[in-house]
């Protein structure tokens, strides 16, 4: 059955995979965001249509959602706000009007596993309540209920893979080993919700998804392990670590942000296995991986850096009262920079793949200790760190993560900008320009700030010795490495002794 699908959090993990998998079904499909330019790069654009819509806003949904048959509801506000259930809360009863409004068949929904008896964690318990609220309308839902999603960049994963590699020995909490889970791979997880569209609707069904292997966290991490050709880790289970300390530990070691790792790590106290009357498989004949096969998919992913979408492509959206750098300093308040500018003697094209290869396992070219540095302070006050990296090491979208910026303009070969999403008092960004000029390329380098109130300010100047050496380093690396790229310099021979000032 070929339908006219909505596809709500298509910017996400699960949403930016389900939508190729559509469209490969037939089904035309329609992405709702509210930041259409974060979809703009991906390759599957041209065969979408792409509407504004926010879930936050009943009315901008039910116009989005006009001529569609029927909806994916892939929202979540985990890692987005302090209080992600309130948000959630929000936008279901606000898809539940607008789907009624727009009148929809059918809400496919993606929540978590777990038993409906007190007890939940608030993650877990948020995640049903969204199923709950999203059926409070007239439009049937079908609520598909996972537990760990097994795939390259899933949040998941990327914290069992960070722990088991980092970490040869781990102190860990006594229900890691007692607490039974039933992961899922990425590949069942897009069959399931493709599949669902044409299951017969009811007003809220329930349906249980998972993996053929029940097992707990130690399983998990024993079965990376051997995956990831890993000696066997010890883990050493202790009755004293609460969830609240194993989520600052989750936050040091892997990439992911507190806000993110403490309702994860909350929820792995609960059992979450499929339930028989639940299942799946008693509505479709359908054979998913098992855990060590999922695992081995994921981890020759990330080796062959074929990352299609991550965790980290979540995140929350600026709203249009937002500061911009390029705002002058009457419009919105004071903006502090750092501007500079070099002459590259080298292609647009070579100095713009310089620049947007920043980051990462590459490095930020000047003063990488200072950067990491930087990102240790973050990571200990809550923030994302620099343990995010990035998904490809050349390729760059709008929306992408690099260490603790994110992607908010690429446009090749002539703009990048990043945004910071470390914890800074105000509002940063870090940009570059190229332009073509009668001496190569005119390479011009912004830091700016937006500060908010004194204390932001004083971080400012207080850390003016610093970025200048920074910043006036790092544009003369970024234009020395971009000449080395050109073809008429000799790849053999690296410039020696170059030195280029930014003015």
């Amino acid at each position: 059955m070929v339908v006219k699908i909505a596809v709500l959090g298509a910017t996400g993990y699960v949403g930016g995979r389900l939508v190729p998998h559509l469209i490969g079904h037939g089904h035309q499909v329609v992405c709702i965001s509210r930041n259409a330019q974060r979809l703009a790069n991906r390759s599957w654009r041209r065969e979408v249509e792409v509407r504004a819509g926010d879930v936050a806003d009943a009315a901008s949904l039910e116009a989005a959602l006009a001529g569609c048959e029927a909806a994916f509801y892939l929202v979540h506000a985990m890692g987005m706000t302090d209080d992600f259930a309130h948000a959630d809360r929000i936008g279901a009863r606000n898809m539940a009007l607008a789907a009624e409004a727009a009148g929809l068949s059918r809400i496919v929904y993606l929540g978590g596993l777990g038993s409906d008896a007190p007890g939940l964690s608030p993650h877990l318990e948020s995640r049903h309540e969204v199923g709950r609220l999203l059926a409070s309308g007239s439009v049937p839902v079908t609520e598909l209920r996972a537990a760990v999603i097994i795939g390259s960049g899933s949040a998941s994963f990327e914290m069992l893979r960070h722990l088991v590699e980092v970490l040869p020995a781990m102190i860990c909490p006594r229900w890691v080993t007692a607490t039974r889970c039933q992961p899922i791979a990425i590949a069942d997880v897009l069959h399931y919700l493709a599949t669902a569209v044409g299951m017969p609707a009811a007003a809220h069904e329930v349906v249980e998804i998972g993996g053929p292997d029940v097992v707990s966290y130690r399983d998990m991490m024993n079965a990376y392990a051997r995956c990831a050709g890993l000696r066997r880790r010890l883990i050493l289970p202790v009755p004293v670590l609460t969830p609240r300390l194993s989520s600052h530990w989750v936050k040091l070691v892997t990439p992911l942000p507190y806000d993110l790792a403490r309702p994860l790590v909350d929820s792995l106290v609960n059992d979450v296995v499929v339930s028989k009357a639940r299942s799946i498989e008693r509505r479709l004949q359908h054979q998913p991986l098992r855990l060590d096969e999922a695992l081995q998919r994921a981890v020759q992913h990330v080796q062959d850096l074929d990352i299609t979408t991550s965790w980290m492509d979540s995140a929350a959206d600026r709203t249009a009262a937002s500061p911009m750098p390029q705002d002058p300093n009457w419009a919105g308040g004071t903006v502090l920079a750092d501007e500079r500018e070099v002459s590259v003697d080298a292609s647009i094209e070579d100095a713009f793949a310089t620049v947007s290869g920043i980051g990462g396992e590459r490095g930020w070219y000047a003063a990488q200790w200072l950067w990491q540095l930087r990102g240790a302070l973050d990571k200990l006050i809550g923030g994302v760190g620099m343990r995010r990296g990035r998904r490809h090491p050349d390729d760059l979208q709008v929306g992408d993560a690099v260490d603790f910026f994110r992607v908010e303009v690429c446009e090749p070969p002539s703009l990048l900008r990043l945004r910071a999403e470390m914890r800074v008092p105000g509002d940063a960004w870090l940009e570059w320009q190229l332009s073509k000029s009668a001496e190569g390329v005119l390479l011009q380098q912004r830091a700016r700030f937006h500060p908010r109130g004194v204390l932001g300010r004083l971080y400012w100047w207080v850390l003016v010795p610093v970025h200048t050496m920074i910043f006036r380093e790092l544009i003369a690396r970024l234009a020395i490495t971009a000449e080395a790229r050109s073809p008429q310099l000799d790849q053999d021979q690296p410039p020696q002794g170059q030195s280029h000032q930014g003015r």
